[in-house]
């Protein structure tokens, strides 16, 4: 071997690791007016028109409902040891409260049922963002009572599949639902008051501790129950104090308020100090930092790219850049003057710059934050502008590329002594991309939604090849 050209060392992963891909309900389910099924707030907000791109909506999305078989078996032929997926919550319990729709339940006892028989590990997501529309109109989560409706949800839906899933998340991303959803108003229900934000967001970490207790009252205590967050790695644009501080400022909006009661038992006062011109945060009770403050079994873990942020006078010329998508209101109450800039690099089709030393620096915060918690990736991917060939096949090299470099972060994490137990690869098939409607593309299964047609891309058969041997193939394999 010529001296200049050294082996490639394999980046191998531990026996019992998880491979997974991960979706959500009303991005991929469609059927939303079958067996029983009403509307959540984003069918209402899809149907709004101007609220998603080319007016798209989930009705159809691509069928998983009446398909999913194929599509465990899809996952399954990959090599995929792990799915997870949400609930619908109003196809359980269509109005947000009293008892379930067996129809509903009937779906997921099924597609557990055939996930197990494919030796694929299902782990259930309890909230993806679908409020049942009812519970929006009776105040949504800046109403403190649909941290309760939360609660009777999770219980219902753990008598029912608690024997067969063993991996439990009670809210995907509650940072969206909150700040998207009733700041910035770019996700539904499209609300733009940001007091009304950090109200959700206290009853989001009020639902999270209510439903873990409400779900270990109903299953066996061999369940993991883990809260997936989307985290943000916060970086100042420079050393100086200014910078720091807002970087501080952005670091408490977008983590503190829910690592706080989470993980803590209290908010930090420098957010409360923040946002004191907001609110002034008297819907905390006394009790609810004790109950959101509820012991994890796990915690999961969804990272796409850092953010970059200054002082006010430091700001970009042109429009903001918090890569939260457009709005004239921001989806950080008492901070809307810090500055957001776009971070150097290569970038995915949605503007997000691709850096995998952010998802190491997140794994080793939650590993300081939560020490002796198992960590899972919950959430991770890109978007690219995927086109079949005229094969009819999908490459896609750039995601193949972005997968191998984020994996390597993962396992770069593990030698230095973070406990991360999985990976779920978002997403497994190109679906209903909220706001961005069907223009952006993530799947590792490309969808043709004209015929609804699944053809698995390039990074799909990479994919499985690491989750079959456990090792990354190398770039230049397929």
């Amino acid at each position: 071997m010529p001296e200049s050209v050294q082996p490639v060392t394999p980046v191998t992963f531990p026996p019992a690791f998880l491979w997974g891909a991960a979706t959500s309900a009303y991005q991929i389910e469609g059927a939303v007016r079958e067996d029983g099924r009403t509307p959540s707030i984003w069918d209402t907000f899809s149907h709004t028109p101007g609220k998603t791109a080319g007016g798209d909506n989930g009705d159809i999305a691509v069928d998983h409902y009446h398909r999913f078989r194929d599509d465990v078996a899809l996952m399954a032929d990959l090599g995929l040891n792990a799915y997870r997926f949400s609930i619908s919550w109003s196809r359980v319990q269509p109005t947000g409260r009293g008892p379930a729709v067996q129809r509903g339940l009937d779906f997921y006892r099924s597609l557990v049922d055939e996930l197990l028989e494919k030796g694929v590990k299902p782990a259930v997501t309890l909230y993806h963002w679908d409020l049942p529309q009812e519970l929006e109109d009776a105040g949504g989560w800046p109403a403190r009572d649909t941290a309760y409706r939360f609660a009777e949800y999770a219980q219902i839906v753990g008598e029912a599949l608690g024997d067969r899933v063993e991996q439990w998340i009670t809210l995907n991303e509650p940072w969206c639902s909150a700040f998207l959803g009733y700041g910035s108003g770019v996700h539904a229900p499209g609300r733009t008051d940001g007091a009304a934000a950090l109200r959700a967001a206290h009853h989001l970490n009020l639902a999270h501790g209510l439903g873990t207790t409400a779900l270990r009252s109903v299953m066996p205590a061999r369940n993991s129950v883990a809260v997936s967050l989307n985290s943000s790695v916060v970086r100042p644009l420079s050393q100086d104090p200014a910078d720091l501080a807002a970087a501080r400022r952005i670091d408490d909006l977008a983590n503190g308020v829910f690592h706080g009661p989470m993980l803590h038992g209290a908010y930090p006062e420098s957010l409360l100090s923040a946002t004191a011109d907001v609110t002034d945060w008297s819907f905390v009770q006394d009790g609810d930092l004790r109950t959101a403050h509820q012991p994890l079994d796990a915690l999961g873990i969804n990272y796409y790219t850092p953010t970059l942020v200054s002082a006010p006078d430091r700001a970009p010329q042109g429009p903001r850049s918090d890569g939260h998508g457009a709005s004239d209101h921001s989806p950080w109450p008492g901070s809307e003057d810090v500055a957001f800039h776009q971070t150097p690099g290569e970038r995915t089709e949605m503007g997000w710059t691709i850096d995998p030393t952010g998802l190491h620096e997140l794994i080793m915060r939650f590993s300081r934050e939560a020490p002796g918690v198992p960590l899972y990736i919950t959430e991770n991917g890109a978007a690219y502008d995927d086109k079949p060939d005229g094969d009819g096949r999908v490459h896609d090299p750039e995601r193949i590329a972005y997968l191998h470099s984020h994996l390597s972060a993962v396992r770069r994490a593990i030698t230095d002594g973070a406990d991360v137990r999985g990976y779920y690869l978002w997403s497994l098939m190109d679906n209903f991309e909220w706001a961005y409607g069907y223009g952006k593309r993530f799947g590792a299964v490309y969808v043709d939604y004209a015929t609804l047609a699944r053809t698995p891309k390039s990074s799909a058969h990479w994919y499985g090849r690491a989750a079959r041997s456990g090792v990354l193939p190398e770039l230049d394999t397929l």
